[in-house]
Formats: structure tokens, C-alpha cells, sequence
């Protein structure tokens, strides 16, 4: 058996502790003015919104009060989505029915735990969004992604203003243009200037980001790694038998198959990874099943679909994130690259 090898001793799921982690990171600065809309953001998408999201919000509106969520397109080509439309008013106004907030923004490498809150690029569709390790809790960082480029969330720091502002200085080397030069600097002036009143970090990695990524039980397709509860025995995670470039080298195999009889047999190592995964669950190692299928879903082939269906909400489910598990089950029914917005007028 792959990882710590067999353990004589297995639990039941319900009888294996799932402890929640204390918030690592804390609400900073003055509470912002928007409090009729906070429980209608949080109740449309289930999940605590840090007080930088209300933050960044009216400082948008302080550029652009006739339209905040396009403060920041002519200057850096991004903005605000998500659950930024629900502050602007777009939801009353959708010819949607029924929108789905667990899909609005959802790119399609997008993993349960990121909540898009800007996009920019739609020829790459680059998009920043919040990153959780667990529904409940707080976002851990921001994290961007280029959906034409594969799933991989790259860490932008721990709050919006830093991942605006890591933007502007990148934007600002590559452009030699004195006039849009000047026009960026002016922004870079009011964004760090409000960030510091308020008490937001620009580092790209926070004191609080570096912990976390201490509890980084693996990095996985994605790169932004997954936290899972281990005990002090070393309960809750084992390694998967195969390297993430082995198993990269397995799904390419599966994928490419010039027959379904050859797709079968190429499919052969991850039905025995499977079998590893049930021995894990069983002794609570819930991670393994939580890594290959979180691993599978970035793979993005729909060949990988029905195994990430049978392998993630369960994992999400053990893992006591039940949120997690319902976003996956609806992505993978509605899994497209384009039509991402559910309140279109």
C-alpha cells in the first residue's frame, strides 16, 4: 500500500476528528460602509467574505462612482465579477431565473476552493480570485489563473490591494509609454496609499501565507497546495504511489488512447490508485482521495470526469466541506469555457 504503508488499527469516519483551524487571518483595518449588502453576498455564495473585498469595493467606487466594477479596465484591462455584481445591483436585474452563484465566474480549471472576484484577459482568461482552504473559513490568499493555460493558481498575496497592486508594478516595467506610465503610477499613488490607512500588506507573501504554507500537505496539479486536519500520528493524509509527473504521464496515456479498448487499459494505475484511496478513507487518511481527485479535475479531460465525481465530493465530505463537494458536482455538470456569467441582462 502506497504512503505510511497498512494500519492495523482502522477508524470509522465518524468516530475520526476533523478539527476546524483557528482563522489565521483576521479582519485589519476600519469595518467598511456597505452593511446592508454583506448578508446578501454571503448568503447568494454560502461563504465569509474578508473585509478587503468591501474594502476594494469602495475603493473602486472612488474612481469610478457611476460604475466601480470598471474602475480598473481602461488603465489595467480588469474587472470586478463575482460577487462584485452582487454589490453593483446586477442580480436584480438578470433575466436569469435561476442563476446559479456556485457557477457565476466559474472558469473552467477553477477547484471548489477559488472564488473568482476580477477577470481580465478573455483571450487567456486571466482572473484573480479568492483562495479557501475550508467553506467556512476566511480566504487564505489570492490566487490568478489563465484558464487557456491550464490550472495552475499562482499566489498574488494575502488581500486584493496586493494583488492589484503586484499587477500595476509588473504592468508598469513592461510598458514604455509616458502617458500610461503616468496613468498607472497615479493609481499605484491611491492604491497603496488606501492600503496603507488601512492596514492591508502589499509583500506578495505574508508572514500568514508562508504558515499556511508550512501546513501544505501537498502541492498537487495546481500548485497551490491542499490542508487537510493530520493528527499528531500522522492521521489524514498519505502520499498517492505515483509522482505528479508519473501520474501527468498516466492521464496524457489515458487521454490520448487511439481506441477505447486501449483508453481502458491505459486507465488500469489510476483504477489501482482508487483501491488505495478506499484503504485510506477507511483509516482516515482523507487526503489521498482529496489529492487524485483534485489532481484529476485540473487534468481537465471529461475522460477524468466520472472518477473526480466519484472521488472528490466524497473526500470534501469526509473532510467535513460540504460546500466544496456541491460546487464540484454542479462544475462538473456544467463544465464549459465560455457563458461563465449567470446574471447577464
Amino acid at each position: 500500500m502506497a504512503g505510511r504503508g497498512k494500519r492495523k488499527a482502522a477508524c470509522k469516519s465518524s468516530e475520526c476528528k476533523n478539527p476546524v483551524e483557528e482563522d489565521s487571518k483576521k479582519n485589519r483595518g476600519e469595518k467598511s460602509s456597505v452593511p446592508e449588502l454583506r448578508q446578501e453576498v454571503q448568503g447568494l455564495y454560502r461563504l465569509p467574505m474578508p473585509e478587503d473585498f468591501y474594502h476594494f469595493w469602495e475603493f473602486c467606487e472612488e474612481l469610478n462612482p457611476g460604475n466601480p466594477c470598471e474602475a480598473l479596465k481602461s488603465s489595467l484591462g480588469l474587472r470586478l465579477v463575482g460577487p462584485c455584481d452582487i454589490l453593483a445591483g446586477k442580480h436584480k436585474g438578470t433575466k436569469n431565473p435561476e442563476p446559479n452563484y456556485l457557477l457565476h465566474w466559474r472558469y473552467f480549471y477553477d477547484p471548489p476552493e477559488f472564488q473568482t472576484v476580477i477577470n481580465g484577459d478573455s483571450k487567456t482568461q486571466y482572473h484573480l480570485g479568492y483562495f479557501r482552504d475550508t467553506p467556512d473559513e476566511l480566504p487564505v490568499f489570492v490566487g490568478a489563473n489563465e484558464a487557456k493555460n491550464g490550472c495552475s493558481v499562482v499566489q498574488m498575496g494575502d488581500n486584493l490591494f496586493s494583488a492589484v497592486n503586484l499587477l500595476l508594478s509588473r504592468r508598469l516595467k513592461e510598458i514604455s509609454n509616458k502617458s500610461q506610465s503616468s496613468v498607472l503610477k497615479e493609481l499605484e499613488t491611491k492604491l497603496t496609499a488606501v492600503a496603507k490607512k488601512l492596514g492591508y500588506s502589499l509583500e506578495h507573501k505574508t508572514k500568514e501565507m508562508k504558515q499556511r504554507d508550512r501546513k501544505v500537505a501537498t502541492r498537487t496539479f495546481h500548485g497551490a497546495g491542499l490542508v487537510v486536519p493530520i493528527d499528531r500520528t500522522g492521521v489524514g493524509y498519505r502520499e498517492l504511489p505515483e509522482t505528479d509527473g508519473s501520474l501527468k504521464k498516466i492521464c496524457k496515456a489515458i487521454v490520448e488512447a487511439p481506441t477505447d479498448e486501449a483508453r481502458i487499459k491505459a486507465f488500469a494505475p489510476i483504477q489501482e490508485i482508487i483501491t488505495y484511496v478506499q484503504f485510506a478513507n477507511d483509516e482516515c487518511d482523507y487526503g489521498m482521495g482529496y489529492e487524485l481527485g483534485i489532481d484529476l479535475f485540473c487534468y481537465g479531460s471529461h475522460y477524468f470526469h466520472k472518477v473526480v465525481q466519484q472521488l472528490l465530493p466524497l473526500a470534501y465530505k469526509l473532510l467535513k466541506r460540504h460546500l466544496f463537494a456541491e460546487i464540484t458536482e454542479v462544475h462538473l455538470a456544467n463544465r464549459n469555457w465560455d457563458d461563465l456569467d449567470q446574471l447577464k441582462s
